[in-house]
């Protein structure tokens, strides 16, 4: 008789048990998989068993072996059930973290937030709080889109860390909430930088320099301060050059004060060289019109 050598790998999934398997034998291998699929059936009629069953204790020794376990998936299946009925006790208090941080776990941060944000709230007294507060804000933090999208969600991370570092001043967490804040407002500084870059690219320098001055608005600390200041200079002028006479003068002169004003900040900048230019154009400019009138 000839040796057969079977390797099975049985993974769980939401839907039951993925097996892997592969043999030297084809009839074996026949045997084998009709083995490992009565065990994937005999688990999931085990299950919907429990999740139609009135026995609640039961239920809640399963959720919490699920849980800890890390499947998290009928965990939470459990809980939907369970917390209603437990509602007012110290069990609905521990499941009601774990349900939370099991949809963290399971990558859902919409979710996740909202269940540690009510934990923290209705709970405010038990130990995992401060923790639920904080995980609230990085749920938010983790679904912060790329640049190039709506940052509604970035604007929320934001607010909700800057309110867990009031609400928690002494806690360790709290240099990872600036960590993270700071993060996230490079992210909207940046956005704003390619915005602003977009329109004077388009030679729409009045957007331009619009947008460049809302940066340093909003962002007084920016890291992009040099780079905004000089291009709101440059913007101008190109501005002046593209205007009806009656506004050319005011333009060179808002250029050559921008110009003045980035010199002043930045003196030995790699763009120190090309705003002197733009200011002795622009004065260059501005004494022509005088001469003119």
């Amino acid at each position: 008789m000839a040796t057969v050598v079977i390797f099975v790998t049985v993974r769980r999934s939401p839907y039951g048990l993925y097996v892997y398997f592969c043999g030297m034998n084809r009839n074996g291998l026949i045997i084998s998989l009709f083995a490992v699929l009565a065990l994937v059936a005999g688990s999931c009629s085990k299950y919907q068993k429990l999740l139609k069953s009135t026995d609640n204790e039961q239920k809640y020794e399963m959720a919490i072996t699920y849980y800890e376990e890390k499947d998290y998936y009928r965990a939470i299946q459990l809980f939907d059930q369970l917390l209603p009925l437990f509602r007012g006790t110290d069990r609905a208090e521990r499941m009601a973290y774990l349900y939370a941080n099991a949809h963290y776990e399971q990558h859902d941060y919409i979710l996740a937030n909202y269940y540690f944000s009510q934990f923290s709230k209705n709970y405010p007294n038990n130990k995992n709080a401060e923790e639920a507060a904080f995980m609230a804000a990085y749920c938010n933090y983790l679904s912060s889109p790329p640049k190039s999208l709506d940052q509604a969600v970035t604007l929320s991370a934001i607010k909700d860390l800057q309110l867990f570092t009031n609400q928690y001043p002494k806690s360790e967490r709290v240099a990872k909430a600036n960590e993270l804040i700071d993060e996230l407002r490079l992210k909207l500084e940046t956005k704003a930088l390619d915005i602003a870059r977009l329109y004077f690219s388009m030679k729409d320098y009045k957007a331009a320099v619009i947008n460049f001055q809302n940066l340093i608005k909003d962002y007084p600390d920016t890291r992009y301060r040099e780079t905004a200041m000089f291009h709101i200079a440059k913007a101008y002028i190109y501005y002046a050059e593209s205007s009806i006479n009656e506004k050319k003068g005011e333009r060179y002169q808002l250029s050559a004060e921008a110009a003045d004003n980035f010199l002043a900040n930045f003196p030995d900048s790699d763009y120190a060289k090309e705003a002197q230019q733009i200011q002795k154009n622009a004065r260059k400019q501005l004494e022509n019109l005088t001469i003119l009138q």
